[in-house]
């Protein structure tokens, strides 16, 4: 081990760093591949900013995925919702991904399915030009908003990771997560529901009779959503578990018929 990567390591372990070994090994890494000089790179991450804005890309199931400033980071644990978007998206099939931020499922989604049409929205203007720099076609606009009219009860795939924390436990999250990443990007309202029920709205909108929905929550979310996705009419629904055991992902499929054509019948 080198003296240098010894210093790096000891400096972001007393700055407080949870893996020093595996961000110096990162860091030294970008600054290799020219992003900046090594010490201004290490100053930046010991003052909270997210490694993945410095280094500018993170991995996400096996994809090297560019995080501009100001996007949000795509959690580990969102690669489980990513791998079961696969196993339902039909090889010729129409996936939408809301809250795209950097594009990172419809991503996963191309490259698992690259007969498939991949689209996405964000309300982030910055957002939406990382995706598209990641090669994803994502619009700007509220959650469903953006979408061409022309899909409306055609999509096979809905997936989702909106805003789900709640906005009383906003305060519990790591002191750099609040004070970098973009709070309309993790404040989910009273509870941390409001936009997953907006978001299960929209897939009874925009999905075919037997598409099926993904919407990542966390806590004690799930049965809300299932009693949501319920009234609307979702059957086979289903809530996978992290590796921690923690509700992470439901999942529900669309019925036959809607609840709002079952109400205007």
């Amino acid at each position: 081990m080198s003296e240098e990567r010894k210093r790096i390591i000891r400096e972001l372990a007393e700055g407080g760093c949870i893996a020093p070994e595996a961000e110096a090994d990162n860091l030294l890494t970008a600054a290799r591949n020219g992003v900046g000089p090594i010490e201004e790179l290490v100053r930046r991450r010991l003052q909270g900013e997210p490694l993945a804005w410095i280094t500018g890309s993170i991995t996400f199931c096996g994809l090297d995925v560019r995080i501009d400033p100001g996007v949000f980071v795509p959690r580990p644990h969102t690669e489980a919702l990513a791998r079961r978007a696969i196993e339902l998206l039909p090889d010729e099939g129409i996936a939408v991904d809301l809250c795209s931020g950097s594009g990172a499922v419809g991503m996963v989604l191309a490259a698992a399915r690259p007969g498939a049409i991949v689209l996405g929205t964000d309300v982030d203007p910055v957002a939406v030009a990382c995706a598209g720099l990641n090669g994803v076609a994502v619009s700007e606009g509220d959650l469903d908003g953006p979408l061409p009219s022309r899909l409306l009860g055609r999509v096979d795939l809905m997936t989702a990771v909106v805003p789900y924390v709640p906005t009383e436990e906003l305060h519990l999250l790591p002191r750099d997560v609040l004070a970098h990443e973009p709070r309309r990007a993790l404040d989910g309202g009273s509870g941390g529901t409001l936009m997953l029920a907006r978001a299960a709205g929209a897939a009874d909108r925009w999905l075919r009779p037997g598409g099926s929905v993904l919407l990542e929550l966390g806590g004690d979310q799930a049965p809300y959503v299932t009693a949501i996705l319920t009234d609307l009419g979702f059957t086979d629904i289903g809530v996978h578990t992290d590796a921690d055991g923690h509700d992470r992902v439901i999942e529900g499929r669309r019925g036959s018929l809607s609840a709002g054509a079952v109400g205007q019948g």
